[in-house]
Formats: C-alpha cells, structure tokens, sequence
C-alpha cells in the first residue's frame, strides 16, 4: 500500500509540473501539438524511470556517509553525479528517437537533447534523495515506482496543456496573451485544479 501511495502521490499531489513548476521551458516549448507533446513525455518518462533508482543505488551504496569507507562522506558529490547519470540516459534517448522516428526527433529539435538539464527529472532525483531521508522511500523498487510516477505525472501535465492548447487555437485571445502568456495562465488554472488532490493518502 506504501508502494501504491508513493506512486499516486508523484503523479497528482507532487507533481512536477503543477506542484513544483519543474521542466517548464520545455513544457511550454512542446504543447503544442499532442502528438510532440505524446513523443517528448515519453522520453522524459523513460528517463526518469532509469536514472531515480540508478542514483538511488548510487546514493545509498556510493555518496551516503560511511557507504564506501567509514568515516568518508561524498554527499556533496551528488549534484554532479546525478546530472552525469541523466546526461548519459538522455543521449541513448536521442539516438534511439532519431534511429526510429526520425519526424518526432525534427519536431522535438532542440528540447530532446536539453532532457538532459530538464530541472524535472533532476528534481525527481533530488527528491527521491529527500524522501529517502525522510523514510517515504526505503528501497530501490519503491524508488522505480517513484521515478515512472513522477515521469507519468510530467507527460499527463503536457498531454493535458498541448489539448487545451490545440483547441484554443480557433478561440478568440487577446493578442497579449497570445502564446506563452496564455499557456501560463492554462498552467496556473490546471495547477489550482490539481490541488483537490492534496491530502489524499491510501
């Protein structure tokens, strides 16, 4: 039941985007279309999926006090491990997406090889870091459960904005807020709806 909180809670109450405000150049950038929007939520998906438990390993086995030799800390080493781990992962994600679907990697363009510093996934680690301090995350499984929950949760938020966006292309906006300004409002709107879900605990 643990598992299954850990899972719901990263998709609806801490989400990435709605909660925390994370991934939002690229979340803005590629709703415009579902099918992008589909194309780069899955690769994000699939990034956050690998990398959360691998540097969870890290974290307890590697940069935890004590976790190689006693009395060595190497916690400060975190930011700069993680950022490699998720740089590695999102080069084997564009070689894949170019080999395979050339049109979603020329439609992605620049946004898929910035997965790499998307604030999203690497927010996903540094709190599954937390967590794990905090005793919400007590193992590699449940840290898998938490990075494809936070993943699911960052595609749901683009899929969802890049619908709304695609049909209020025909709607009638100012000319101010035409674009990004809008998309932030959207944001901001589908954040507040999202907050019914906090407190909820299984």
């Amino acid at each position: 039941m643990e598992t299954l909180n850990i899972f719901i809670r990263s998709i609806f109450i801490d989400n990435m985007v709605f909660s925390f405000f994370f991934g939002m150049c690229s979340f803005i950038a590629v709703s415009k279309s579902v099918k992008t929007a589909l194309g780069l939520g899955a690769a994000v998906t699939f990034v956050m999926v690998m990398t959360v438990p691998i540097n969870y390993l890290l974290n307890e086995y590697v940069l935890k006090p004590n976790a190689l030799v006693e009395g060595v800390d190497l916690s400060f080493l975190s930011f700069i491990v993680f950022i490699a781990v998720i740089a590695a992962f999102t080069q084997l994600v564009e070689m894949i997406v170019e080999r395979f679907s050339p049109t979603l990697y020329n439609q992605l363009g620049i946004f898929l090889p910035l997965i790499a510093v998307n604030c999203a996934i690497m927010g996903g680690s540094l709190f599954m870091q937390q967590k794990v301090e905090a005793g919400d995350i007590q193992n590699a499984w449940q840290s898998i459960v938490y990075g494809l929950g936070s993943g699911l949760g960052w595609w749901l938020a683009i899929v969802m904005m890049a619908a709304i966006r695609e049909r209020i292309t025909y709607s009638h906006i100012p000319a101010a807020l035409k674009g990004p300004g809008i998309a932030f409002i959207i944001t901001g709107l589908m954040g507040i709806a999202f907050m019914i879900f906090s407190g909820i605990k299984l």
